[in-house]
């Protein structure tokens, strides 16, 4: 009978009813990790995000992304099968990095100006670190060594950079955004930005004020979901590493770079960066592994993102349609060719 009642519960509850037990024995611990998590958003992830959500949404209300998307169509079409208003997500991820372009590409698809297709290739495409946190705290701060900054940017971004050229071909028979039409009647391309910019402003119709204020509230809000998730992670990896589970993984990854014939030092920064980014780098720089491995190991955790970047960037896109599977096959790739880059590039740019 008690079998029959549990045997519904998904593993998703189990889960929480684990994680409610650990809670419930580690409490201290749990605290100390919160409050860790509470600091590195408040510290990092707020000042450097917040602002780019609230560029983000006013760009949005002024028509200037619709400017972008007609001036750049010609480009994106044929090398990456989205429409050219995936540019300025594009920049705009590369700049202020994960999870903006998601959020982005979530607010486009919400006003159905990209198809769902499209949509998980900008999804797989933008979800990249900024170069702010690349050399700044990754190659400066945890390396203390500016000069690899080159190699980790040229392998992090390449990497991601053929991970939208392999996207073209996801989802071949989905529907795609008519281009625009090239013909007498239409006008040159640049004043047919212009005019795609002053129709979207017009159709927005809000007053600078009005604007402000629901940038500033939806930033606000996305704000409070990121800190929330970096909080929860940091707490379950606390939990994690309380009861040896994090070791026990550990040392299964010591036993695969074994057999690669790489340095076991390198399990504690694939370990880490597999839950969180931060983490994850600093731990390469900790490691005690030669530099080419050092470095190897934080492209991964960098093009990987961390499962709570996953958790963000899920959360930013479930008011729409677009799909989970998508992202977590181009992550995979992502830190893999990444990882791979470094190995080859290192003759050339590595310190």
């Amino acid at each position: 009978m008690l079998r029959s009642l549990l045997r519904p519960l998904p593993l998703l509850a189990w889960t929480c009813m684990m994680l409610l037990v650990l809670l419930a024995c580690f409490p201290e611990e749990a605290l100390r990790a919160s409050s860790r998590g509470l600091s590195i958003w408040w510290d990092v992830l707020f000042p450097s995000l917040f602002p780019f959500f609230i560029i983000s949404e006013l760009m949005l209300g002024f028509g200037v992304v619709h400017f972008f998307g007609t001036l750049l169509d010609p480009l994106m079409r044929p090398l990456f099968r989205l429409p050219g208003i995936a540019g300025f997500v594009v920049t705009m991820g590369y700049v202020s990095g994960y999870p903006v372009g998601a959020r982005l590409t979530a607010q486009l698809r919400e006003k159905n100006q990209v198809t769902r297709a499209e949509g998980e290739r900008m999804v797989a495409f933008t979800t990249t670190s900024d170069p702010i946190f690349l050399i700044g705290a990754v190659s400066v701060g945890f390396f203390h060594n500016a000069q690899l900054a080159l190699v980790l940017a040229a392998s992090h971004y390449g990497a991601a950079f053929l991970i939208g050229l392999l996207a073209r071909f996801h989802d071949r028979k989905g529907a795609s955004t008519p281009p625009r039409k090239q013909d007498a009647d239409n006008p040159p391309l640049l004043r047919a930005a212009f005019e795609a910019m002053h129709e979207a402003r017009i159709s927005d119709g809000r007053v600078l004020g009005k604007l402000l204020e629901d940038a500033i509230t939806s930033a606000l809000r996305l704000m409070i979901v990121v800190g929330g998730l970096v909080v929860f992670f940091s707490a379950v990896m606390e939990m994690l590493n309380a009861t040896g589970t994090l070791a026990l993984l550990s040392s299964g990854v010591q036993s695969l770079l074994y057999a690669a014939g790489l340095p076991h030092q390198l399990s504690a920064p694939l370990v880490n960066g597999l839950f969180e980014v931060t983490l994850g780098a600093k731990a390469a720089a900790e490691s005690g592994a030669p530099l080419i491995h050092q470095a190897a190991a934080a492209a991964w955790v960098l093009s990987w993102a961390g499962l709570s970047v996953h958790a963000q960037v899920a959360s930013l896109v479930s008011g729409t349609d677009i799909r989970y599977k998508p992202l977590l096959l181009a992550r995979l790739l992502h830190s893999v060719m990444a990882c791979a880059l470094v190995y080859l590039l290192w003759g050339w740019f590595g310190p």
